[in-house]
Protein backbone atom coordinates (compact mmCIF):
# COMPACT_ATOMS: atom_id res chain seq x y z
CA UNK A 1 0.00 0.00 0.00
CA UNK A 2 1.58 3.77 -0.80
CA UNK A 3 0.68 5.56 2.28
CA UNK A 4 0.11 9.63 1.83
CA UNK A 5 3.15 11.76 2.32
CA UNK A 6 4.12 13.27 5.92
CA UNK A 7 2.23 16.26 6.89
CA UNK A 8 -0.33 15.68 4.54
CA UNK A 9 -4.03 14.59 4.87
CA UNK A 10 -7.25 13.98 3.15
CA UNK A 11 -10.05 15.73 3.54
CA UNK A 12 -12.68 13.30 3.02
CA UNK A 13 -16.14 13.20 1.89
CA UNK A 14 -17.45 12.98 5.49
CA UNK A 15 -15.27 15.73 6.00
CA UNK A 16 -15.27 18.34 2.58
CA UNK A 17 -18.81 19.77 3.57
CA UNK A 18 -17.09 21.55 6.25
CA UNK A 19 -15.00 22.97 4.25
CA UNK A 20 -17.30 24.03 1.81
CA UNK A 21 -19.49 25.64 4.42
CA UNK A 22 -16.29 27.72 5.54
CA UNK A 23 -15.19 28.45 2.01
CA UNK A 24 -19.19 29.79 1.24
CA UNK A 25 -19.02 32.13 3.86
CA UNK A 26 -15.49 33.60 3.11
CA UNK A 27 -16.52 34.35 -0.25
CA UNK A 28 -20.05 36.00 0.57
CA UNK A 29 -17.46 38.43 2.87
CA UNK A 30 -15.33 39.19 -0.01
CA UNK A 31 -18.01 39.92 -2.08
CA UNK A 32 -19.58 42.53 0.61
CA UNK A 33 -15.34 44.39 0.56
CA UNK A 34 -15.86 44.43 -3.29
CA UNK A 35 -13.08 41.72 -3.49
CA UNK A 36 -12.82 39.56 -6.52
CA UNK A 37 -11.01 36.50 -6.07
CA UNK A 38 -8.17 35.53 -8.06
CA UNK A 39 -5.98 32.48 -8.64
CA UNK A 40 -2.66 31.79 -9.64
CA UNK A 41 -0.44 29.02 -10.10
CA UNK A 42 0.45 26.28 -7.54
CA UNK A 43 4.41 26.80 -8.51
CA UNK A 44 6.21 29.82 -9.34
CA UNK A 45 9.91 30.34 -10.40
CA UNK A 46 12.04 29.88 -7.13
CA UNK A 47 13.41 33.86 -7.60
CA UNK A 48 9.94 35.06 -7.15
CA UNK A 49 10.17 33.94 -3.88
CA UNK A 50 13.60 34.88 -2.67
CA UNK A 51 13.62 38.05 -4.18
CA UNK A 52 9.90 39.26 -2.61
CA UNK A 53 10.13 36.53 0.60
CA UNK A 54 13.94 36.85 1.36
CA UNK A 55 16.78 34.39 1.27
CA UNK A 56 17.64 34.93 4.78
CA UNK A 57 14.14 34.19 6.21
CA UNK A 58 13.48 30.87 7.43
CA UNK A 59 10.99 30.06 4.90
CA UNK A 60 13.35 30.41 1.79
CA UNK A 61 16.35 28.91 3.63
CA UNK A 62 14.73 25.99 5.26
CA UNK A 63 11.29 25.48 4.68
CA UNK A 64 10.34 25.71 0.32
CA UNK A 65 9.88 22.80 -1.67
CA UNK A 66 12.20 23.52 -4.65
CA UNK A 67 13.14 21.31 -7.48
CA UNK A 68 14.70 21.59 -10.85
CA UNK A 69 11.88 20.90 -13.80
CA UNK A 70 12.99 19.06 -16.83
CA UNK A 71 14.20 22.62 -18.79
CA UNK A 72 16.64 23.06 -16.02
CA UNK A 73 14.34 25.71 -14.45
CA UNK A 74 14.24 26.25 -10.21
CA UNK A 75 10.60 25.53 -9.51
CA UNK A 76 8.84 26.22 -5.81
CA UNK A 77 5.96 25.14 -5.37
CA UNK A 78 4.36 28.36 -3.54
CA UNK A 79 5.22 28.81 0.71
CA UNK A 80 2.18 31.07 0.22
CA UNK A 81 0.05 34.07 -1.62
CA UNK A 82 1.10 37.16 -1.30
CA UNK A 83 3.89 36.66 -3.50
CA UNK A 84 2.22 34.97 -6.68
CA UNK A 85 -0.37 37.77 -6.17
CA UNK A 86 1.82 40.63 -6.56
CA UNK A 87 3.73 38.61 -9.50
CA UNK A 88 0.27 38.39 -11.27
CA UNK A 89 -0.30 42.64 -10.56
CA UNK A 90 2.92 43.35 -12.22
CA UNK A 91 3.11 40.69 -15.01
CA UNK A 92 -0.83 41.26 -16.15
CA UNK A 93 0.04 44.85 -15.27
CA UNK A 94 -3.01 45.06 -12.73
CA UNK A 95 -2.36 48.62 -11.48
CA UNK A 96 -4.19 50.05 -14.80
CA UNK A 97 -7.52 48.61 -13.27
CA UNK A 98 -9.67 51.25 -11.13
CA UNK A 99 -7.21 51.82 -7.76
CA UNK A 100 -7.41 50.47 -4.64
CA UNK A 101 -7.85 46.60 -6.34
CA UNK A 102 -8.87 44.18 -3.78
CA UNK A 103 -7.91 40.78 -4.44
CA UNK A 104 -8.98 37.32 -2.23
CA UNK A 105 -7.57 33.66 -2.92
CA UNK A 106 -8.33 30.22 -1.31
CA UNK A 107 -5.26 28.41 -2.07
CA UNK A 108 -2.75 25.04 -0.84
CA UNK A 109 0.67 26.24 0.09
CA UNK A 110 3.47 24.21 1.21
CA UNK A 111 6.32 24.33 3.53
CA UNK A 112 8.86 21.63 4.99
CA UNK A 113 7.94 22.24 8.70
CA UNK A 114 7.47 19.54 11.38
CA UNK A 115 3.60 18.59 11.26
CA UNK A 116 1.74 19.12 14.41
CA UNK A 117 -2.11 20.29 14.74
CA UNK A 118 -3.05 23.05 12.61
CA UNK A 119 0.13 23.44 11.01
CA UNK A 120 0.71 20.33 8.04
CA UNK A 121 2.96 20.71 5.01
CA UNK A 122 0.43 21.23 2.42
CA UNK A 123 -2.08 23.69 4.33
CA UNK A 124 -4.61 26.13 3.16
CA UNK A 125 -4.55 29.79 3.11
CA UNK A 126 -7.74 32.02 2.95
CA UNK A 127 -6.18 35.50 2.32
CA UNK A 128 -7.16 39.18 0.57
CA UNK A 129 -4.46 41.67 -0.84
CA UNK A 130 -5.77 45.54 -1.56
CA UNK A 131 -3.30 47.34 -3.75
CA UNK A 132 -3.12 51.26 -4.46
CA UNK A 133 -2.49 53.30 -1.31
CA UNK A 134 -0.76 53.55 1.69
CA UNK A 135 -3.19 55.47 3.23
CA UNK A 136 -3.73 54.30 6.98
CA UNK A 137 -7.56 53.60 6.14
CA UNK A 138 -6.63 50.71 3.94
CA UNK A 139 -5.29 49.35 6.71
CA UNK A 140 -8.60 50.09 8.82
CA UNK A 141 -10.58 48.79 6.02
CA UNK A 142 -8.45 45.38 5.60
CA UNK A 143 -8.39 44.68 9.16
CA UNK A 144 -12.28 44.99 8.86
CA UNK A 145 -12.57 42.68 6.49
CA UNK A 146 -10.41 40.20 8.82
CA UNK A 147 -12.44 40.44 11.11
CA UNK A 148 -15.67 40.18 9.28
CA UNK A 149 -14.16 36.92 7.48
CA UNK A 150 -13.75 35.46 11.07
CA UNK A 151 -17.20 36.21 12.22
CA UNK A 152 -18.81 35.00 9.49
CA UNK A 153 -17.23 31.31 10.77
CA UNK A 154 -18.94 32.24 13.96
CA UNK A 155 -14.94 33.02 15.58
CA UNK A 156 -16.28 35.83 17.77
CA UNK A 157 -13.63 34.82 20.74
CA UNK A 158 -10.41 35.82 19.06
CA UNK A 159 -8.70 38.70 19.77
CA UNK A 160 -6.68 41.79 17.40
CA UNK A 161 -3.09 42.60 18.43
CA UNK A 162 -1.70 45.14 16.29
CA UNK A 163 2.04 46.71 16.14
CA UNK A 164 4.17 48.78 13.54
CA UNK A 165 7.29 47.15 12.58
CA UNK A 166 8.42 51.09 10.67
CA UNK A 167 9.85 51.56 7.32
CA UNK A 168 13.04 50.61 5.89
CA UNK A 169 14.89 53.31 7.34
CA UNK A 170 13.01 52.56 11.08
CA UNK A 171 13.94 48.96 11.00
CA UNK A 172 17.24 49.72 10.64
CA UNK A 173 17.77 51.38 13.22
CA UNK A 174 15.74 48.53 15.54
CA UNK A 175 17.62 46.13 14.15
CA UNK A 176 20.52 47.67 15.33
CA UNK A 177 19.60 48.31 18.91
CA UNK A 178 17.94 44.34 19.28
CA UNK A 179 21.91 43.06 18.11
CA UNK A 180 23.19 45.02 20.65
CA UNK A 181 20.56 43.52 23.66
CA UNK A 182 20.84 40.05 22.85
CA UNK A 183 24.92 40.04 22.10
CA UNK A 184 24.79 39.92 25.90
CA UNK A 185 22.44 36.93 26.21
CA UNK A 186 23.59 34.64 22.90
CA UNK A 187 25.33 32.10 25.59
CA UNK A 188 21.73 31.46 26.85
CA UNK A 189 20.13 31.41 23.70
CA UNK A 190 18.74 28.15 21.25
CA UNK A 191 20.87 27.39 18.36
CA UNK A 192 18.01 28.67 16.11
CA UNK A 193 18.34 31.90 17.97
CA UNK A 194 21.71 32.11 17.71
CA UNK A 195 21.69 31.06 13.79
CA UNK A 196 18.99 33.94 13.73
CA UNK A 197 21.12 36.73 15.15
CA UNK A 198 22.82 37.07 12.59
CA UNK A 199 20.76 36.72 9.60
CA UNK A 200 17.30 37.95 10.81
CA UNK A 201 17.53 39.37 14.12
CA UNK A 202 13.52 40.60 14.56
CA UNK A 203 12.51 37.03 14.36
CA UNK A 204 14.23 36.59 17.94
CA UNK A 205 11.45 38.26 19.17
CA UNK A 206 8.99 35.34 17.73
CA UNK A 207 10.89 32.35 19.42
CA UNK A 208 8.81 29.65 21.32
CA UNK A 209 11.20 29.15 23.79
CA UNK A 210 10.31 29.68 27.37
CA UNK A 211 14.08 30.75 28.11
CA UNK A 212 14.60 32.87 25.24
CA UNK A 213 10.90 34.16 25.50
CA UNK A 214 11.92 35.57 28.79
CA UNK A 215 14.68 37.09 27.58
CA UNK A 216 12.98 38.84 24.66
CA UNK A 217 10.71 40.23 27.97
CA UNK A 218 13.20 43.34 28.35
CA UNK A 219 14.43 43.76 24.48
CA UNK A 220 14.29 47.42 23.35
CA UNK A 221 10.49 48.09 21.18
CA UNK A 222 9.83 49.07 17.96
CA UNK A 223 7.86 51.88 18.44
CA UNK A 224 10.44 53.79 20.32
CA UNK A 225 12.03 53.56 17.04
CA UNK A 226 9.29 54.75 14.65
CA UNK A 227 10.24 58.05 11.97
CA UNK A 228 7.22 60.72 12.61
CA UNK A 229 5.33 59.31 9.02
CA UNK A 230 5.73 55.64 11.04
CA UNK A 231 4.55 56.77 13.93
CA UNK A 232 1.62 59.03 12.93
CA UNK A 233 0.09 56.21 10.55
CA UNK A 234 0.16 53.90 13.41
CA UNK A 235 -1.62 56.15 15.54
CA UNK A 236 -3.91 57.11 13.17
CA UNK A 237 -4.66 53.65 12.59
CA UNK A 238 -5.56 53.34 16.44
CA UNK A 239 -7.68 56.01 16.19
CA UNK A 240 -9.93 54.17 13.43
CA UNK A 241 -9.92 51.09 15.49
CA UNK A 242 -10.79 53.13 18.82
CA UNK A 243 -13.88 54.29 17.06
CA UNK A 244 -15.16 51.28 15.39
CA UNK A 245 -15.33 49.29 18.33
CA UNK A 246 -13.06 46.15 17.05
CA UNK A 247 -11.38 45.42 20.65
CA UNK A 248 -7.81 45.11 19.82
CA UNK A 249 -4.65 45.55 22.20
CA UNK A 250 -0.77 47.26 20.43
CA UNK A 251 1.61 44.17 21.00
CA UNK A 252 5.19 45.10 20.13
CA UNK A 253 6.28 41.51 19.89
CA UNK A 254 4.62 41.22 16.61
CA UNK A 255 7.18 40.89 13.63
CA UNK A 256 7.45 39.59 10.48
CA UNK A 257 9.85 37.00 9.04
CA UNK A 258 9.29 37.76 5.46
CA UNK A 259 11.02 40.93 4.01
CA UNK A 260 8.34 42.56 2.52
CA UNK A 261 6.43 43.71 5.76
CA UNK A 262 6.75 47.50 6.23
CA UNK A 263 4.60 49.60 8.84
CA UNK A 264 1.22 47.79 10.06
CA UNK A 265 1.37 44.25 11.11
CA UNK A 266 -1.97 42.57 12.74
CA UNK A 267 -2.66 39.22 14.52
CA UNK A 268 -5.94 37.80 15.58
CA UNK A 269 -5.16 34.94 18.03
CA UNK A 270 -6.96 32.63 20.51
CA UNK A 271 -6.05 30.61 23.45
CA UNK A 272 -8.50 27.95 22.39
CA UNK A 273 -5.46 26.26 20.40
CA UNK A 274 -2.66 26.34 22.59
CA UNK A 275 0.47 27.04 21.51
CA UNK A 276 -0.83 27.52 17.60
CA UNK A 277 -2.94 30.59 18.80
CA UNK A 278 -2.38 32.89 15.73
CA UNK A 279 -5.59 32.06 13.37
CA UNK A 280 -5.13 35.27 11.11
CA UNK A 281 -2.27 37.83 10.42
CA UNK A 282 -1.46 40.06 7.97
CA UNK A 283 -0.05 43.28 7.27
CA UNK A 284 1.13 46.39 5.38
CA UNK A 285 3.90 45.46 2.21
CA UNK A 286 4.52 48.94 0.64
CA UNK A 287 7.76 47.42 -1.23
CA UNK A 288 6.78 44.42 -2.32
CA UNK A 289 5.75 45.08 -6.21
CA UNK A 290 9.13 47.40 -6.68
CA UNK A 291 11.37 44.35 -5.55
CA UNK A 292 9.75 42.04 -8.31
CA UNK A 293 10.00 44.67 -10.97
CA UNK A 294 6.76 46.79 -10.32
CA UNK A 295 6.26 49.89 -9.63
CA UNK A 296 6.46 51.33 -5.95
CA UNK A 297 3.18 50.50 -4.75
CA UNK A 298 0.70 50.28 -1.32
CA UNK A 299 -0.82 47.40 -0.83
CA UNK A 300 -2.04 45.65 2.55
CA UNK A 301 -3.38 41.99 3.13
CA UNK A 302 -3.66 39.24 5.02
CA UNK A 303 -3.90 34.96 5.42
CA UNK A 304 -6.32 32.77 7.38
CA UNK A 305 -4.68 29.13 8.36
CA UNK A 306 -8.11 27.23 7.25
CA UNK A 307 -6.64 24.26 9.04
CA UNK A 308 -6.75 26.39 12.05
CA UNK A 309 -10.08 27.94 11.58
CA UNK A 310 -11.47 24.52 11.59
CA UNK A 311 -10.13 23.28 14.35
CA UNK A 312 -11.62 26.11 16.15
CA UNK A 313 -15.01 26.14 14.44
CA UNK A 314 -15.15 22.33 15.57
CA UNK A 315 -13.76 23.05 18.94
CA UNK A 316 -16.91 26.05 19.49
CA UNK A 317 -19.41 23.43 18.32
CA UNK A 318 -20.56 25.14 14.88
CA UNK A 319 -23.09 23.65 13.06
CA UNK A 320 -21.83 23.26 9.56
CA UNK A 321 -25.06 21.94 8.35
CA UNK A 322 -24.27 18.58 6.09
CA UNK A 323 -28.12 18.07 5.39
CA UNK A 324 -27.42 14.88 3.04
CA UNK A 325 -29.60 15.04 0.15
CA UNK A 326 -33.60 15.75 -0.11
CA UNK A 327 -34.77 12.04 -1.63
CA UNK A 328 -33.82 8.91 -2.14
CA UNK A 329 -36.33 7.25 -4.34
CA UNK A 330 -36.57 3.15 -3.26
CA UNK A 331 -36.93 0.34 -5.83
CA UNK A 332 -39.03 -2.54 -4.95
CA UNK A 333 -37.94 -4.56 -7.12
CA UNK A 334 -34.57 -4.56 -10.08
CA UNK A 335 -36.82 -4.41 -13.35
CA UNK A 336 -37.96 -0.58 -11.82
CA UNK A 337 -34.24 0.95 -11.62
CA UNK A 338 -34.69 2.83 -14.91
CA UNK A 339 -37.47 4.12 -13.70
CA UNK A 340 -36.14 4.99 -10.28
CA UNK A 341 -33.39 6.79 -12.17
CA UNK A 342 -36.00 8.68 -14.57
CA UNK A 343 -37.84 10.38 -11.73
CA UNK A 344 -34.63 10.57 -9.84
CA UNK A 345 -33.38 13.31 -12.88
CA UNK A 346 -36.75 14.81 -13.23
CA UNK A 347 -36.17 15.39 -9.17
CA UNK A 348 -32.71 16.48 -9.99
CA UNK A 349 -33.57 18.63 -12.89
CA UNK A 350 -36.34 20.51 -10.54
CA UNK A 351 -33.33 21.33 -8.04
CA UNK A 352 -34.19 18.54 -5.78
CA UNK A 353 -30.69 16.63 -4.75
CA UNK A 354 -31.92 12.86 -5.00
CA UNK A 355 -30.22 9.61 -5.48
CA UNK A 356 -31.21 6.13 -6.49
CA UNK A 357 -30.65 2.23 -6.13
CA UNK A 358 -27.73 1.39 -8.31
CA UNK A 359 -26.21 -2.14 -6.96
CA UNK A 360 -29.53 -4.25 -6.55
CA UNK A 361 -29.75 -3.88 -2.54
CA UNK A 362 -32.65 -5.22 -0.97
CA UNK A 363 -35.35 -2.83 0.05
CA UNK A 364 -34.75 -3.62 4.02
CA UNK A 365 -31.01 -2.62 2.84
CA UNK A 366 -32.06 0.77 0.70
CA UNK A 367 -33.29 2.14 3.60
CA UNK A 368 -30.37 1.90 5.76
CA UNK A 369 -28.20 3.35 2.72
CA UNK A 370 -30.57 6.28 2.74
CA UNK A 371 -30.29 6.97 6.60
CA UNK A 372 -26.66 6.79 6.23
CA UNK A 373 -27.06 9.57 3.82
CA UNK A 374 -28.83 11.67 5.51
CA UNK A 375 -31.67 11.64 3.27
CA UNK A 376 -34.69 13.92 4.74
CA UNK A 377 -37.29 11.89 2.65
CA UNK A 378 -37.51 8.48 0.34
CA UNK A 379 -40.07 7.81 -2.14
CA UNK A 380 -40.95 3.53 -2.26
CA UNK A 381 -41.83 3.24 -5.94
CA UNK A 382 -42.90 -0.23 -7.30
CA UNK A 383 -45.66 -2.04 -9.80
CA UNK A 384 -49.06 -0.48 -7.66
CA UNK A 385 -46.98 3.01 -7.47
CA UNK A 386 -47.07 2.92 -11.46
CA UNK A 387 -50.58 1.94 -12.12
CA UNK A 388 -51.71 4.44 -9.42
CA UNK A 389 -49.65 7.72 -10.88
CA UNK A 390 -49.99 8.39 -6.89
CA UNK A 391 -46.41 8.05 -5.08
CA UNK A 392 -45.50 7.81 -0.99
CA UNK A 393 -43.40 10.37 0.26
CA UNK A 394 -42.08 8.78 3.64
CA UNK A 395 -40.14 11.83 5.84
CA UNK A 396 -36.98 9.36 7.66
CA UNK A 397 -36.85 11.74 10.62
CA UNK A 398 -40.80 11.11 11.65
CA UNK A 399 -42.05 8.23 9.74
CA UNK A 400 -44.75 10.55 8.37
CA UNK A 401 -45.90 10.28 5.35
CA UNK A 402 -48.16 12.05 2.17
CA UNK A 403 -49.28 10.45 -0.57
CA UNK A 404 -49.20 12.90 -4.18
CA UNK A 405 -49.62 12.56 -8.00
CA UNK A 406 -46.26 11.57 -9.61
CA UNK A 407 -46.10 14.52 -11.66
CA UNK A 408 -45.91 16.79 -8.24
CA UNK A 409 -43.05 14.63 -6.52
CA UNK A 410 -40.68 17.06 -6.64
CA UNK A 411 -42.90 20.25 -5.98
CA UNK A 412 -44.04 18.45 -2.81
CA UNK A 413 -40.77 17.28 -1.42
CA UNK A 414 -39.40 21.12 -2.01
CA UNK A 415 -42.39 22.26 0.42
CA UNK A 416 -41.50 20.10 3.10
CA UNK A 417 -37.93 20.71 3.25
Amino acid sequence: MINIPKGTKDVLPSESYKWQYAEERLRKVAKLYNAREIRTPTFEHTELFVRSIGDETDVVSKEMYTFEDKGGRSITLRPEGTASVARSYVENSLEAMSLPLKTYYIISAFRYERPQAGRLREFHQFGAEIYGATSPYLDYDCILFAYDALGALGLDNVKLRLNSIGCGECRRKYVEALRGYFAEHLGEMCPTCRERYGRNALRLLDCKTPSCREIAKNAPVILDYLCDDCRAHHEKLCGLLDKSGVPYEVDPGIVRGLDYYTRTVFEFVTDELGAQGTVLGGGRYDNLVASIGGKPTGCVGFAMGMERALMLMEKRGTDFGDTGIDAFVISQSPEHTEACMRIVAELRRAGVSADTETTGRSMKAQFKYADKQRAKFVVVVGADEFASGKMKIKRLSDGTEKECAAAELAARIKESI
